[in-house]
């Protein structure tokens, strides 16, 4: 068996919040990631999908070191990504990028197209001439789906999907082995998903690139990834290969999340039967004592409000956070 690409031990990222008065205020931990482990294989995409708020975004760049993490470990290729230095981490970026949510914020809108997608080259590869930066810009611009000829135009001359290809060429053009997508089609209208979605499954099959792919949209989720971890206010609530999480979910918050996913059949759509969560994400300023979800579950106990649950395989590959999830 493969060794993995990237393990994640015990991730915890909390940020001090002052609250109170400014005489008598003090400050409490936001938990925005607590807790969190997993591994990620070579070539393979995990899904992450949650609530906004529940840490999904955070824990990527934690994942990055984008974010320093409060506590855990990011192991990348055997190594420690905490212990290295800011000249050892730079060089290891060029192996790990990122999409960004907003596809046209992310673009510097005063340079083109061409120089915005050259960029990374200028850091990781500043020996290489502006003609061979150029010519790989084209080529990878064709195999993101735009025309070469767009080179010297300007980041508002383009739609939402078209920015969103652009962000893509950038993270790709220095080759990478990961890119973390932080929900990177939840600005764009469906149709356009779709292609974003298909595209970037094409260039992981021709480029053997890892994903983590961030999305509050289980259905966009299973379309492209092998396997699915669901995140609540922080906590991994469930993972498992995406067919076994759709057909057998353990948890009810992933139960929840897959009742809201619409159906393309009407009547199937009309006879399913939908799970309505009650109340409000808890706040990560003061998360339940026991289960993070008690306050929501449909068939929550005395024993949910006061021990939190562990992570456990419940199956072959399939872990959830739950004392009732057999």
């Amino acid at each position: 068996m493969n060794a993995p690409l990237l393990s994640v031990r015990d991730l915890k990222v909390h940020f001090p919040i002052r609250v109170g008065g400014v005489l008598q205020g003090r400050y409490k931990q936001l938990k925005a990631v607590d807790g969190v482990s997993f591994d990620l294989m070579p070539g393979e995409t995990l899904g992450i999908v949650g609530e906004s708020g529940c840490g999904k975004s955070t824990m990527g760049r934690a994942v990055l070191q984008l974010i320093k993490p409060t506590q855990g470990q990011v192991i990348w290729l055997g190594q420690d990504l905490a212990k290295l230095g800011a000249k050892q981490m730079r060089a290891k970026r060029q192996d790990m990028q990122i999409i960004f949510q907003d596809p046209l914020a992310c673009l510097n809108p005063r340079i083109t197209v061409g120089d915005i997608i050259a960029e990374p080259l200028r850091t990781f590869h500043p020996d290489m001439t502006s003609a061979e930066a150029k010519s790989r810009v084209q080529k990878l611009m064709q195999q993101v789906g735009l025309h070469p000829n767009m080179i010297n135009r300007y980041p508002h001359e383009f739609s939402g999907g078209q920015c969103q290809r652009i962000g893509i060429a950038r993270a790709m053009i220095v080759e990478p082995r990961l890119i973390v997508c932080d929900e990177p089609v939840s600005a764009l209208d469906v149709s356009i998903q779709a292609q974003i979605i298909n595209l970037l499954r094409d260039l992981q099959q021709r480029f053997q690139l890892s994903l983590i792919f961030i999305s509050h949209d289980l259905s966009v989720v299973r379309h492209i990834s092998h396997r699915i971890m669901v995140v609540y206010l922080g906590k991994v609530m469930e993972v498992a290969d995406r067919d076994a999480l759709y057909t057998h979910p353990r948890h009810p918050y992933t139960k929840a999340l897959i009742s809201a996913v619409p159906l393309p059949d009407p009547d199937q759509e009309r006879a399913k039967q939908r799970i309505v969560l009650s109340g409000d994400l808890p706040s990560p300023l003061n998360p339940p004592p026991g289960c993070v979800f008690a306050s929501r579950c449909p068939i929550r106990t005395e024993l949910c409000a006061t021990t939190p649950p562990v992570l456990e395989e419940r199956s072959t590959d399939h872990h959830a956070a739950c004392h009732h999830s057999e």
